[in-house]
């Protein structure tokens, strides 16, 4: 089954994910930055509760996280689906990094693709 976007993000996200997600560079790229968009992201929550410097820290981690991850969507063959605009790129980003990488290393996506990709 192809989702559509109707069917929901995560979905569609999932059904898409392993086509752009086999160049080992790429996969290597998420697996050091998946964590960093992570902490950026609680930082970024957390600093009304803490320390005012965690929020440009938290966006800073963020950005390079996203940075990086861009140029190793350059190396795949799939390129990603373009965004339709800024609240599908904060969507898709959010959702990528949060639920759909870390299913994919815990359903064994990545040690297949890392064995059949590559580098």
């Amino acid at each position: 089954m192809h989702p559509s976007r109707e069917d929901g993000l995560v979905p569609w996200q999932w059904h898409h994910y392993p086509f752009g997600h086999r160049d080992r560079r790429n996969l290597l790229v998420h697996v050091l930055t998946a964590p960093l968009f992570m902490a950026g992201t609680v930082a970024v929550v957390a600093w009304p509760f803490t320390a005012w410097w965690l929020a440009p820290v938290g966006f800073g981690a963020m950005a390079a996280a996203m940075a990086a991850q861009g140029r190793g969507h350059r190396l795949e063959v799939v390129a990603p689906v373009p965004f339709a605009g800024p609240f599908d790129f904060a969507a898709r980003i959010f959702v990528e990094q949060w639920f759909t990488f870390p299913r994919y290393v815990l359903t064994g996506g990545l040690i297949r693709a890392w064995r059949e990709g590559a580098s």
